[in-house]
């Protein structure tokens, strides 16, 4: 049986062993399990266009179905460490752009028709043919954006990096400049914690991190009773949690609601809003579905060393495939469309290199949905120190971009800062594939860009002008 688990995933032959692939399984799944919490807040809480509300539960149900399903066959089929589940951004999208103007129904079939159609470029080969004619220093620039935007969501997450509200400043450290608060200490305390086991090479560093220090959050919690940073339904604790408080539930247990499953109608938004409309609104999901998981594997798949010189992952296809069938199923199921989590990179930190890893995920995503309330136990501050110090072993690729060639520096420079600064992966791809073709042409180099890249520049020019190409259309 060994033998044959091994055989299969390539778990020699990757230079991990099935212990490192359950405990980089075990990190992942602590780095990205609050989505079961927060997916329910985005898209549970807010009316469709008719007035209809989908409801906490029930949205908690679906999204660790999906993330569970999706995760599980990624492993089996993809054989790489990745896990998938519901797409932050995608989510507010579909909620605020999409589900105000149509039935939550209507909304969730334009997910699952955006879904299908990446499905078919995957199968005609297009999305591949696009990943392969990506430069190799480019990716290695979108390694190191999300390195930094992954970075820049461990410290927002935890409160440690705060919006100021007003003046010329946009963020600053804490409340008003100053770490107050219990919560910020047991990020602090967790991002030292982790920082010294990685870099004391200590077995299980990362997962020790995110254990160790929910384990200090709970006895905090305890003691000093922070609450949460919000309190419905309009009172604001600044120095509460962020978003789970950490304290033990008074029931482990919980029946899944899944009546959402099914509830989607996959032609009514054209119908809603008119075919132009409709057209938009899926080029838009579709646009940033397609980059964010690119940019995830290639950030993801470098980190591991799981490409090769070109910066090509091998059997990348079954992957992209999977995911697109993510994005369907989140759309079929209510949960908004699946994608590839660049928290997979906390189990790379751990060692995993293959698929193993993304069935243990899914394993534990398929146990959250019966046990939602244990998950919550994990506050956002013990979870976030594993994602800065990822985002650090992200960012030690940079030393691979020749900054000395500006054709490709500037280019590779504004992948890597648009994408913590806007907080997408896809308007940093799309900065830098477009500077990239630009300043190649002025160049008199213009042949050297792959003529699917000059496509990609394009349909990201599309992507950017949205708003303006919509006003001259008379959409709204």
């Amino acid at each position: 049986m060994a033998t044959r688990l091994d055989g299969y995933f390539k778990i020699s032959e990757r230079g991990s062993t099935v212990q490192r692939e359950v405990r980089g399984g075990l990190a992942t799944f602590f780095t990205m399990a609050y989505i079961v919490v927060l997916n329910p807040l985005i898209i549970g809480t807010v009316p469709d266009a008719d007035g209809r509300v989908l409801g906490i539960p029930t949205v908690a149900a679906v999204t660790a179905l999906v993330a569970a399903v999706m995760t599980i066959l990624m492993g089996v089929v993809g054989r790489y460490p990745f896990a998938l589940a519901t797409g932050l951004g995608l989510n507010a999208f579909v909620t605020y752009s999409i589900a105000s103007e149509m039935s939550w129904a209507d909304a969730m079939g334009l997910v699952v028709l955006e879904g299908l159609i990446i499905a078919v470029l995957v199968l005609t080969g297009f999305r591949v043919a696009v990943f392969n004619a990506i430069p190799t220093q480019l990716k290695t620039a979108i390694s190191v954006g999300i390195g930094l935007f992954i970075a820049l969501i461990g410290l927002v997450d935890a409160g440690f990096v705060r919006r100021t509200g007003a003046g010329p400043v946009p963020v600053e450290l804490g409340i008003a400049g100053d770490l107050k608060g219990w919560p910020i200490t047991v990020f602090a305390f967790g991002l030292l914690l982790t920082g010294v086991l990685v870099a004391r090479r200590t077995r299980g560093a990362i997962l020790l991190g995110i254990v160790i220090t929910t384990i200090f959050a709970i006895i905090v919690e305890a003691i000093a009773d922070e609450g949460p940073s919000f309190i419905p339904p309009d009172k604001v604790n600044p120095s509460g949690w962020q978003l789970n408080v950490p304290k033990l539930p008074d029931d482990y247990f919980g029946s899944p609601d899944l009546g959402l499953l099914g509830h989607f109608s996959l032609f009514g938004g054209f119908q809603r809003v008119g075919i132009v409309a409709a057209v938009l609104l899926v080029f838009t999901l579709m646009l940033a579905d397609f980059f964010d998981t690119m940019g995830t594997v290639v950030g993801v798949g470098q980190e591991a060393g799981l490409v090769d010189a070109e910066g090509r992952l091998p059997g990348v296809e079954r992957v992209l495939f999977v995911d697109s069938l993510a994005a369907a199923a989140g759309g079929a199921a209510s949960a908004s469309s699946n994608t590839t989590y660049i928290e997979s990179a906390a189990g790379v930190g751990e060692g995993a290199r293959t698929g193993l890893a993304s069935v243990v995920t899914g394993g534990l995503f398929v146990i959250a949905l019966f046990f939602t309330p244990l998950v919550s136990i994990v506050p956002f501050e013990a979870a976030s120190p594993a994602l800065v110090i990822v985002g650090f072993l992200l960012i030690t690729q940079v030393k691979n971009i020749d900054f000395d060639d500006y054709a490709i520096a500037i280019p590779a420079f504004l992948t890597i800062v648009l994408m913590p600064f806007t907080y997408s992966i896809t308007n940093g791809i799309g900065a830098g594939f477009i500077s990239y073709a630009v300043i190649k042409a002025t160049q008199g180099r213009a042949r050297e860009v792959h003529p699917l890249l000059w496509l990609v520049s394009v349909l990201f020019v599309v992507y950017f002008a949205i708003d303006p190409i919509q006003r001259a259309l008379g959409v709204h």
